[in-house]
């Protein structure tokens, strides 16, 4: 659940080097293999990338009393028992665990087969899937599951990425243009990678979104009562080469990750403009692929197509633990691109893309761009500055806590506008619906209608774009159009919408954590908001008005949980855009918030993110306390301060 509770001010507004191959694959027994050439990526060079080869069915158990239960074609299908375990719950971004949950005896397998037993027969048998991930620890090894169990579900093709990588959004744009039934996506997002942290697997359907609840409901139901997983019995394929693999009536296609994904951009924006603005010598760009997928996109796209440097891609080269970093595209995980980007002569512009590329940060020279702001900006530009758009926009929408920013874009241009509850499928249905083309979410997601889901590489494409159109008339040596002058420009017009996040994680990692304290917070809240009415002063506010936003979210399976407060404050008036007080402790304060608590309080780092005007690490209990610590941005910017 969520509280709004919208304060004025009387008489206001309201609102990176490449490794050495690794050894070869063995060898396939008696397929057809038809091979075409296609540039490959960098293999990995430390010792997880080459664990996944010794792979021997450890977490698919046949017993026994194993049973042939089909042989068409020469595929022999077998059929292997196994017995329901528990917590495959799946949540909004799928399922989540610990890499060594998924590694237990049919964890994995029971969950994928469960999927096939979810849905129609029509929705599959003789179908096509796509198969693609972020190239993290156990992807490899998933994958080689995956194919089997699906080959033994009576599925005709299997598309997959080379070396088993595909961004989330081009999952996606080949569902669309391949016109799939739908796709599998194993990745744990901005989660960390290796043997001793997450991994995760979602389905999308045939529009390239994720799977209903109706769905996902009926997947957990039947993790529950599975008795038998169906496996081909095929050799694992080899993924680091494109190509066509043929079992009988079964096909595995290696296809190239990025062209289909490239060639959907190419449709979506002006390539040349946005090479007018990466060929300039007084213009920098920085791309931070924190060493996971979007690294195989980055070179591509930016360098090869858009004729930015090489120099201009950091951390391009996927590994499967990122690098030892966590790929959470923020002020506090993308710190080394922060610190260029806040430098005395950093680049102009700056951005990054998370675990499965479907995150971005946006920054320009000492500014960082909300990412409630971010959306709100290039909606505002998209007619103007990108072709896709040039007939106008269907519709925006943002999520609940996603401050208001977008909102008043909608209604300064006369667009329909939605609010949604956390989770892209909503935006999905919208855009099936054909009531929405541009949407966004305070935690660094951004997109379009173009694909269904958030796409970190297409948000950083819409930013270039606009900055490109603004500047096309400027000659070499004069001065440019930043990237924190259109950020103003635009709060000039529409106002700014000051706005914080702040994360309390409850974390039972090392020790359990009461979650009463957490309850009897939200108990108060709902109290809270029941007796609220409009006018009630708050120091020197006013309330306007204070609603309970309702969502049941069956989580995403990690360790602990959260509460999060955001707070927001409109402020319209120019002069005041660039100060640096904030209504965030009068409201904590009035709310009384200091309900909760927890026994034992473990300490942890990096526990209070605010995405929005401070961001930094910190330590601090899990406590919420009535003036929440203050963090600061590196200087620059005044405006980056509580």
């Amino acid at each position: 659940m969520a509280m709004a509770l919208s304060l004025v001010k009387p008489n206001l507004h309201r609102s990176l080097s490449p490794a050495s191959p690794s050894p070869k694959l063995r060898s396939l027994s008696n397929p057809t293999f038809l091979s075409f050439a296609s540039p490959r990526l960098p293999s990995r060079s430390n010792q997880l990338s080459r664990d996944w080869r010794r792979f021997d069915y450890r977490s698919v158990r046949a017993s026994s009393s194993s049973a042939t239960v089909a042989k068409p074609d020469g595929i022999k299908i077998t059929s292997v028992p196994t017995k329901p375990i528990e917590g495959q719950k799946t949540g909004t971004s799928g399922l989540r665990k610990k890499v060594r949950v998924f590694k237990e005896e049919n964890y994995l397998a029971n969950w994928i087969q469960a999927l096939f037993n979810s849905l129609p027969l029509e929705d599959f048998e003789d179908g096509v899937l796509v198969l693609g991930g972020d190239g993290r620890y156990f992807n490899r090894e998933a994958a080689q599951i995956i194919i089997k169990i699906a080959a033994g579900n009576g599925v005709g093709k299997i598309l997959v990425g080379r070396d088993g990588i595909l961004s989330t959004p081009a999952v996606s744009a080949v569902i669309r243009k391949q016109k799939a039934n739908g796709g599998f996506i194993m990745s744990a997002s901005h989660n960390p990678g290796g043997p001793e942290y997450d991994w995760g697997i979602k389905f999308n359907y045939n529009s390239g979104q994720p799977a209903p609840e109706s769905i996902t409901d009926k997947i957990y139901g039947n993790t529950l009562s599975i008795s038998e997983i169906k496996i081909a019995e095929i050799p694992d394929v080899d993924l680091s080469r494109t190509g066509v693999t043929e079992y009988g009536n079964f096909t595995v296609e290696v296809i190239d990750p990025v062209s289909d994904y490239l060639e959907l951009m190419e449709s979506v924006f002006d390539f040349e403009l946005i090479k007018s603005l990466l060929s300039r010598p007084d213009f920098s760009f920085i791309f931070d692929a924190m060493h996971a997928v979007t690294g195989a996109y980055a070179k591509p796209i930016f360098v090869d197509c858009l004729e930015a440097t090489l120099e201009s891609i950091a951390n391009g080269i996927p590994l499967e633990d990122f690098g030892h970093g966590h790929p959470d595209p923020n002020l506090t995980y993308a710190k080394e691109l922060v610190d260029i980007m806040f430098k005395e002569n950093g680049p102009d512009f700056g951005v990054a893309s998370d675990g499965d590329g479907d995150r971005n940060m946006i920054l320009g020279r000492g500014f960082f761009v909300t990412p409630s702001d971010s959306v709100a900006i290039i909606a505002a530009n998209a007619k103007a500055a990108i072709p896709y758009f040039r007939n106008g926009t269907k519709g925006l929408a943002r999520s609940m806590p996603t401050s208001g920013a977008l909102d008043r874009v909608a209604e300064k241009l006369h667009l329909p506008f939605f609010e949604v509850p956390t989770g892209w499928k909503f935006f999905g249905n919208l855009m099936d619906a054909g009531k929405l083309s541009i949407c966004g979410e305070e935690s660094f997601g951004t997109g379009s209608d173009h694909i269904r889901e958030k796409d970190g590489i297409w948000a950083v494409l819409a930013w270039l774009s606009i900055i490109a159109y603004r500047n096309e008339d400027k000659k070499v040596g004069e001065k440019l159009v930043s990237v924190a002058d259109v950020v103003k420009e635009h709060w000039a017009t529409y106002g700014r919408n000051f706005f914080s996040r702040y994360d309390y994680e409850l974390y039972t990692v090392m020790q359990e954590c009461e979650s009463d304290g957490a309850t009897k917070m939200i108990e108060h809240l709902r109290d809270l908001v029941s007796k609220c009415k409009a006018g009630d002063v708050y120091g020197t506010y006013n309330l306007q008005f204070a609603d309970d936003f309702t969502y049941t979210d069956p989580g995403t399976g990690s360790a602990g949980a959260t509460v999060r407060i955001y707070i927001e404050k409109f402020e319209p008036d120019a002069s005041k855009h660039n100060g640096s007080k904030f209504v965030g402790s009068v409201i904590i304060t009035q709310a009384g918030l200091g309900a909760l608590h927890c026994s034992n309080p473990p300490l942890r780092k990096d526990t209070v993110q605010i995405s929005g005007l401070s961001c930094f690490p910190l330590v601090c209990e899990v406590q919420v306390s009535v003036d929440p610590p203050i963090a600061t941005m590196p200087k620059g910017d005044p405006t980056t301060e509580l």
